[in-house]
């Protein structure tokens, strides 16, 4: 790799647009325009990382020629052995900071850096579907916790005897969508349901939808396009919640998209929230087009692409889950549904970052 001065020249190339970005969003002219400026920290960020390995690398380089050139003219044995250490150690750190660096280039998701909202929903299986769905949403919310993420609640429906038919939130945190994309698809769980006098193990399912949440900048949303309802909010909460007509409710009339909001007794909050989402659900229009593309090619979003796909299975008679796109199986099942789903999607990142590299050696 460092032999190829193609790729000196493109990191080379990085760090000028790098230094370029550094001052620009000093300018104060960039600074007023809130879009480009929100782009270019962004841009920001992401390059970072990638200029700093290519600083060390550089010095490696450096390094390592220091220490041949010391090899080849030096005639104390003492420092001839120091340079060969000098030389085993720099080029093990070479190599490693070149996959570093080759990782680093691997084009990212656009939207992995955004926020998510979070949709599961009860499907087959009845009354242990939703109390499923229930179990999925406490998992998600011990995750969420875990990771110092934010999930706020926006609507849901609950189960008759316990569990949600459906409940939607919104997860904030740093690179939220990056993560959280994994879980889209069918989750299925295998188990004797509460409702069930015979011990037989059934099988139920609930679906997971996960969306990077829209900026303001995503999507220009025309007021005039939305049609504003409001009515009483339901559930818990006291009196106040069943008496006022907090909860609001919205309509895109061109695509004929709803949206609601009940969880805040404030209508404003309500309202400012259910806009997100309706911004979300229309970006998300054009945004399925490229994840139908990735779906394809990667068997890791499959079901980001395709929400009816089978991804995973909790069996409670074994004690046992396992992530049937990448054919992982483990038997830590308590843990995963407190919540313990790094390793699930650690080897989903790592699954897909393999394949991303395959693109890249394969285009090269």
């Amino acid at each position: 790799m460092s032999s190829d001065s193609a790729f000196l020249d493109r990191m080379e190339s990085i760090k000028l647009r790098f230094e370029e970005v550094s001052v620009l969003i000093t300018d104060p002219n960039v600074i007023s325009d809130m879009k480009r400026f929100v782009q270019l920290n962004k841009e920001y960020r992401n390059l970072e990382p990638l200029v700093n390995s290519y600083t060390e690398y550089k010095q490696v380089l450096n390094n390592l020629r220091s220490a041949r050139e010391l090899l080849q003219d030096e005639k104390d044995e003492e420092l001839r052995e120091m340079a060969k250490l000098e030389i085993d150690e720099m080029t093990e750190r070479k190599a490693e900071i070149e996959q570093e660096i080759r990782m680093l280039l691997i084009p990212k998701d656009p939207e992995d850096d955004k926020n998510a909202v979070l949709e599961i929903r009860a499907g087959t299986g009845g009354d242990e579907a939703s109390i499923f769905a229930g179990d999925l949403f406490r998992m998600y919310s011990k995750y969420c916790e875990s990771k110092g993420w934010k999930l706020e609640v926006s609507s849901f429906t609950e189960g008759t005897v316990g569990g949600y038919k459906e409940i939607i939130s919104t997860v904030s945190g740093n690179g939220v969508y990056g993560v959280l994309k994994y879980e889209s698809g069918v989750h299925r769980v295998q188990r004797v349901p509460q409702t069930e006098t015979q011990g037989r193990v059934h099988t139920s399912a609930a679906s997971v939808a996960v969306l990077p949440e829209a900026d303001e900048f995503d999507i220009d949303l025309k007021m005039e396009d939305i049609r504003r309802d409001e009515f009483c909010s339901s559930g818990p909460g006291g009196q106040s919640v069943n008496t006022t007509y907090s909860a609001i409710r919205l309509t895109h009339i061109p695509t004929g998209i709803v949206v609601q909001c009940q969880d805040q007794k404030s209508k404003l909050k309500n309202y400012d929230k259910a806009l997100a989402e309706l911004r979300t659900r229309l970006y998300n229009l054009e945004y399925q087009k490229y994840i139908d593309e990735v779906a394809s090619k990667r068997k890791t979003m499959v079901s980001t692409g395709d929400r009816s796909a089978k991804i995973r299975t909790y069996n409670w008679p074994q004690g046992r889950v396992t992530d049937h796109r990448i054919n992982l199986t483990l038997y830590n099942l308590p843990a995963i549904v407190d919540g313990d789903i790094d390793h699930i999607i650690e080897k989903l990142q790592m699954e897909e970052n393999s394949a991303r590299l395959n693109e890249m050696d394969v285009n090269a």
